[in-house]
């Protein structure tokens, strides 16, 4: 019922599948030697604006029956709330649209309502959603061709927006112009509501920092500031006469330092080598105050000691992840780009152009000799109750409680136990 191209709050899916989606797009792009326009839309308190009505009226249409939608209906109406200043409440005010936020099932109404709007696209735009991250982009060789499929695509999301009362703020919404071809390209005019989406170098797209020549260089620089930041906490907690132990030091390590490497490394680990590398220092550095080893300590022995992997080992290692994760599921939208890519001769022939995820996985594979391995297809367990074969013996059942004298039940359970003597017991208050 929900676009393959919805990754929010469904299983197996991750935000890194939306960003790998517009990274194999873009690397295609400048292969192919064309102009790739994304924008990225925010939408204004998008949960505070949700049509009630239009959740239940898309979940009549996807063929929701019975009690439930009554129970939908009353989850959402008559929902009030307060503003607390100091020890004053204001008057209540009655919230006539939007889904409660902090609820399980909101989201989960919300990712409905919203669903239709990937449907507004011409075979040419492509899109993703996280959720209420909306990213669309389009691909061509000739510029007024990729403005015009935008601006169309622009122009129905708009009018499908104002039926179901979205906003899109104009400020926040920001547009990307992708390209590697030589010479001067203008940056596009795109409208929105009558103004003009600013055009960025720039542009932070669910957490990871994307520039016009995808070199990554900014998100690796950020990346490092905040990693640093973090040590900054280990530091602290690493004093000799004090601090923590190491167990809970490389915990630390791991939560606050290593996830925000791990995350999306499966994107932006197509950087140069020469950019990569300046990561290497923070980690480096983390594992030095976990394990107290000297500045002078061979990197090598950190490794060991600690049990960590360098980092270029740590990113493929969540390529191979990724790969068998997708690879295990035939409903993934990039299913087919990663088991079978395209373009591989150009590619070829053009090593100074970066390959996407589904040829560089090729590479990784084959150096570690697992480009064979099929992965086992993911089986439900069974049920609990599915192999429970009880036999019972429930003599006393047919006796009248109310007329049957209490030293019968006595003598019918005493020949039970003796009949069944050889049995464990247990007792209940049944």
């Amino acid at each position: 019922m929900l676009s393959k191209f919805q990754s929010g709050f469904r299983y197996g899916r991750s935000t890194e599948d939306n960003v790998f989606q517009l990274e194999t797009a873009i690397r295609d792009a400048f292969v192919t030697k064309k102009h790739l326009i994304s924008i990225f839309f925010d939408m204004g308190k998008a949960y505070d604006r949700t049509w009630r009505h239009g959740i239940l009226k898309d979940l009549f249409n996807i063929g929701l029956r019975g009690n439930l939608p009554i129970f939908i209906k009353n989850f959402l109406r008559t929902r009030t709330f307060q503003v607390r200043f100091g020890d004053i409440f204001s008057d209540e005010f009655y919230q006539q649209e939007g889904v409660p936020q902090g609820s399980v099932l909101s989201v989960t109404l919300f990712i409905i309502k919203i669903n239709d709007i990937i449907k507004q696209l011409s075979p040419y735009v492509h899109g993703s959603l996280y959720v209420d991250d909306f990213q669309i982009h389009c691909a061509g060789t000739d510029m007024s061709f990729v403005v015009r499929q935008i601006q169309t695509a622009i122009a129905r999301i708009s009018e499908w927006a104002d039926k179901n009362g979205f906003v899109f703020s104009v400020n926040k919404t920001k547009c990307m112009h992708f390209c590697r071809r030589r010479g001067l390209h203008p940056d596009p005019e795109i409208l929105i509501n009558g103004n003009v989406i600013p055009v960025v170098s720039e542009e932070k797209f669910l957490g990871v920092l994307l520039d016009r020549k995808l070199t990554f260089r900014p998100h690796v620089s950020n990346l490092k500031k905040k990693c640093n930041k973090s040590l900054d906490l280990l530091k602290v907690l690493s004093s000799k006469s004090w601090g923590a132990d190491y167990d809970t030091l490389l915990k630390i390590y791991r939560a606050l330092v290593l996830s925000k490497l791990d995350y999306c490394s499966i994107v932006y680990g197509s950087a140069a080598k020469t950019v990569l590398q300046s990561l290497d220092s923070v980690h480096h550095q983390g594992l030095r105050l976990i394990s107290g080893a000297f500045r002078t300590s061979p990197v090598q022995s950190l490794y060991v000691m600690t049990g960590e992997l360098p980092l270029q080992l740590r990113r493929e290692k969540q390529c191979i992840k990724y790969y068998f994760k997708v690879k295990s599921n035939r409903q993934h939208p990039m299913y087919d780009r990663i088991l079978n890519p395209i373009l591989g001769t150009l590619y070829a022939i053009k090593p100074s152009c970066i390959p996407p995820f589904g040829h560089r996985i090729k590479k990784i594979l084959s150096c570690h000799r697992i480009e064979n391995i099929m992965p086992l297809p993911e089986e439900q367990p069974p049920s609990p109750w599915s192999n429970f074969n009880i036999y019972t013996v429930d003599d006393l059942s047919n006796l009248s409680k109310q007329y049957t004298p209490h030293f019968v039940y006595l003598q019918l359970f005493y020949h039970h136990r003796q009949c069944y003597w050889d049995f464990k017991t247990a007792y209940t208050d049944g």
